[in-house]
Parts: structure tokens; C-alpha cells; sequence
């Protein structure tokens, strides 16, 4: 044989083999067979409009056989835009079909917007036929008398599919439940009533309407554990007591600093006067020049004034004296 002759059958060969590869891969035969044994009127020109527009024939046709089978009424045409639109086709079929089974009025339309808007639409359908159960944190609140209570909830809601577009989620819920537990205990009148009746708190918190405008409704909600907290009212108490204190103690030693102050400016004064005293006295002497000079006062004057001046001086030690003694002698007769 030709070297030539071979070489060219063999390149045409690999070629046929890329070419059907690639007629496979546009043309999913396969899939076109089994839509037609599920009775899903899908035509290979479709199929092939699928694999331009990047759309994944396999999951399309699969769930159009799903849905058929489940006796939805729905095109192909529906799914690919949903696909197209950032949907997950497959979920959204599962749904559809749990709400059927279930007499659930859930529609195509409603199906794909609640995918679309981020929320799982097949759980959405199971919560609703399986309500679900939410255990609230622990909720701190105080009652009248001041003590303080712990309460922990379990709340059960179904899903509003009419609402789960723009309707909030369970943090709402638990805000909300959470929020009247504290409104139910604060409005009691001792903590003793709370906790021999915690149903009044389920009944309070039920008659608020706390799922209006969420994607879920309530059941029912019930008060799993409730503990005894601190004495908030005592410690508040005690905290404005030692509040008194320090305000009262800042106010005492604000006065004794306004005494000591006066007491200073006391000494002050007694030292000012002392002062004047000293000066007057030492006036005495120019006085009595003055007056000896003027001719007011003589030698013989004078003489007799510091007469006078020691008489007195020397009365009054002999009065200390005597005033001395007799003490001494008061305190002798008391010993004795």
C-alpha cells in the first residue's frame, strides 16, 4: 500500500472520530431517545439550541421527565429561562411536586421567584408540611418585684409560602418571641406568679401576632426551662446606697475643708491684731518723748506712773502665788 494512501486514511480517520465526538457532544442523542420512551415532546433541534445557549440538556430533559411523570404541566421552555435566570431547575421540580402531593397551592411562577429571591424552596415546602421547631436563647427579664428570671423557649412555626418573598426570617421570629417574654415577665407583679404559671407567658406572646409579616407562621410556643436569676432590685439598692454614701462622705470632707480653711484665716487674723498690738505698743515710747518734750509730762510724772506699773506687777505675781499654793494644797488634802 502507498505510504501516502495509508497516512491520508488515517488522518481522515482521527477526523471522523473528532467529528462525531463533536456531533455527539451538539446532538445529545441520547437524551432525545429517553425523553421520547418518558413521552417529553422534546425535538433535537431544541436539544441543540440548549448546547448554543450553554444550557445543560441533561439537566433540563431530566427534570422535564420528572415533572411529567409527577403530571406537572410545564415546558421546556420554562425551565431553561429559570435556568437561565440563576435557578436551581432541580429543586425547583422537587418542590412542585412535595406541594402536589401535599394539596399545597404552590404554582410555577411562585416556586421559581422563591428560588430566585435565595430561599431553599423544597425546604420551604417540607417546613410546611413538617412544621419546625426554633429553641430561643436564653431571654433575661426582671419582674416587678425585681428579681430577675431566665427563660428559654421552643417555638413552632410552619412556612407561609405566600410570604417567603420579602418576608423575614427566623432571627426575626426569635427577636420578636424573645422581645414579649421580656414584655410578660416585666409586667408581672412578683416572679413567684411567673413561675407558677409560665402558659401566661405562651398566651402573651401568642396574642401579639409576632409572625405577621414573616415567611413563617406560628404554632405554638412553649416555655421549655425558666431559672431564677439575681436580685436585681437589691443590687440596684445596694448600688444607689453606696452611691448616698460617697455623695454624703464628698460633702463631709467638703465641710471639714471649709473649716480647716476658716480656722486659718483665723490664725490669720490673730496674727494681723497681734501685729497691730505690737505696733501700738511700740508707740508707748514716742508718746512719752512727745510728752516730755511738750512739757505734758515731768520726770516726777513718769516716775510715779512706773511706780504704779511695778506695785500692780508685783500684786499680781503675789496673787499667782498664792492662787498656786492654794491649788498645791487642795491637791495634798486629796491625796491625803
Amino acid at each position: 500500500m502507498d505510504p501516502n494512501s495509508s497516512m491520508f486514511i488515517l488522518i481522515a480517520a482521527v477526523a471522523g472520530i473528532i467529528l462525531l465526538f463533536i456531533f455527539l457532544y451538539f446532538v445529545p442523542v441520547n437524551l432525545w431517545i429517553t425523553a421520547q420512551f418518558a413521552n417529553v415532546r422534546v425535538g433535537i433541534g431544541e436539544l441543540i439550541g440548549m448546547r448554543i445557549r450553554k444550557v445543560p440538556p441533561s439537566i433540563i430533559v431530566n427534570s422535564m421527565i420528572t415533572a411529567t411523570k409527577a403530571g406537572l404541566q410545564l415546558t421546556t421552555n420554562d425551565l431553561e429561562t429559570h435556568y437561565l435566570a440563576g435557578g436551581n431547575v432541580p429543586n425547583v421540580i422537587r418542590a412542585l411536586i412535595s406541594a402536589d402531593k401535599a394539596n399545597i397551592n404552590l404554582s410555577f411562577k411562585q416556586a421559581t421567584a422563591i428560588d430566585l429571591a435565595g430561599r431553599d424552596v423544597f425546604e420551604a415546602v417540607q417546613i410546611s408540611v413538617n412544621p419546625k421547631v426554633i429553641n430561643t436563647p436564653s431571654v433575661a427579664a426582671v419582674a416587678a418585684d425585681g428579681i430577675q428570671l431566665v427563660a428559654k423557649a421552643r417555638v413552632t412555626v410552619r412556612a407561609n409560602i405566600a410570604q417567603l418573598v420579602g418576608g423575614a426570617g427566623e432571627d426575626t421570629i426569635l427577636a420578636r418571641v424573645g422581645e414579649g417574654i421580656v414584655t410578660s415577665i416585666g409586667s408581672a407583679d412578683t416572679h413567684k406568679s411567673v413561675l407558677e404559671n409560665p402558659d401566661k407567658i405562651s398566651k402573651l406572646v401568642l396574642q401579639r401576632g409576632l409572625d405577621a409579616g414573616t415567611a413563617f407562621e406560628i404554632l405554638s410556643i412553649d416555655i421549655a426551662d425558666i431559672d431564677v436569676g439575681t436580685n436585681i432590685g437589691a443590687k440596684l439598692q445596694i448600688d444607689q446606697a453606696s452611691a448616698d454614701l460617697k455623695v454624703a462622705e464628698a460633702k463631709a470632707e467638703e465641710r471639714r475643708a471649709m473649716a480647716v480653711a476658716l480656722e486659718q484665716e483665723m490664725r490669720a487674723k490673730s496674727v494681723e491684731m497681734r501685729a497691730k498690738v505690737i505696733e501700738a505698743e511700740a508707740e508707748v515710747p514716742l508718746a512719752l518723748a512727745e510728752a516730755f518734750r511738750s512739757g505734758q509730762l515731768g520726770v516726777m510724772d513718769y516716775y510715779r506712773m512706773e511706780n504704779i506699773k511695778s506695785d500692780t506687777s508685783m500684786r499680781d505675781s503675789i496673787a499667782n502665788s498664792d492662787s498656786d499654793s492654794s491649788d498645791s494644797g487642795k491637791g495634798k488634802n486629796e491625796k491625803k
